[in-house]
């Protein structure tokens, strides 16, 4: 191992536990409210939200607090439509320190709470993880499927869902030869795996990403990088499970393992 390895993997960690501890960061979800095409109260929240047309609607009054985010925005005062996440020009909005976030998962329409005083953030002590070794960063070759598919998998909120895979990745740990299906994000691959220490030694499953593969398909599996899902964090994310075959015969003792709290 390098000063320099060391130095990033350290640096990606920290970067790691300020992302999920920030205000409106993973920590800080403390609902995801499924909407309904007729308008009905959210639990905590003023006013009255339905979906509709492929987005939220919310009517309140300007006394009730509610803002939208950015250039067009401002208190909302009477039937306001919301952009979701998924879409172009997605809006935000701010009910004092608190963060709603539109989002459309599968054509369903739900409302995200970020709230910076919520019990995960300000019991958050950490995120553990194995100690960094360079054994755990393998070559890994690439290959692309004839076309993407969509597997179906569970969800950490007990429903099965689509998950996009690209191809499969090969390479060995430990003199053994493996294969794990992932998935395209941007110009990387991503992927949702478990192995023979999930729910024991660490979480139950964990994401990774690779660097973009070469024209010959080449790219590196760093699983001291492996990292938690957001439902490691708060109970309200709806994380994939990983597809048919991403369960690793043996022990990963690499990247983050749990959720520390005080």
């Amino acid at each position: 191992m390098t000063d320099t390895a060391a130095q990033e993997w350290e640096h990606w960690t920290e970067r790691r536990a300020a992302s999920v501890s920030a205000p409106h960061g993973a920590l800080a979800l403390t609902g995801t409210h499924w909407l309904e095409p007729e308008p009905a109260e959210v639990p905590g929240l003023p006013g009255r939200w339905w979906a509709a047309d492929g987005a939220v609607h919310v009517e309140a009054t300007a006394a009730d607090g509610l803002s939208v985010e950015g250039a067009g925005g401002g208190p909302v005062d009477g039937v306001r439509r919301l952009t979701p996440d998924t879409s172009p020009g997605a809006d935000l909005l701010t009910l004092g320190e608190v963060l709603l976030v539109p989002i459309e998962r599968e054509g369903e329409l739900a409302l995200r709470v970020f709230d910076p005083e919520s019990e995960g953030r300000l019991g958050f002590a950490g995120i553990s993880a194995f100690p960094y070794s360079p054994d755990w960063a393998v070559p890994a070759v690439f290959t692309p499927f004839d076309q993407d598919e969509d597997v179906l998998v569970e969800n950490a909120d007990g429903r099965e869902r689509p998950l996009a895979t690209s191809g499969q990745i090969a390479f060995q740990l430990a003199g053994e030869p493996h294969t794990l299906t992932v998935g395209r994000s941007g110009d990387q691959l991503s992927g949702v795996i478990a192995d023979a220490g999930s729910g024991r030694e660490s979480y139950r499953f964990r994401f990774i990403t690779l660097p973009a593969p070469d024209e010959e398909g080449r790219t590196v599996l760093d699983l001291n990088r492996a990292y938690l899902p957001p439902c490691a964090f708060a109970d309200h994310f709806i994380c994939p499970f990983p597809p048919p075959g991403n369960r690793l015969p043996l022990v990963v003792e690499a990247g983050e393992k749990q959720v520390l709290t005080k």
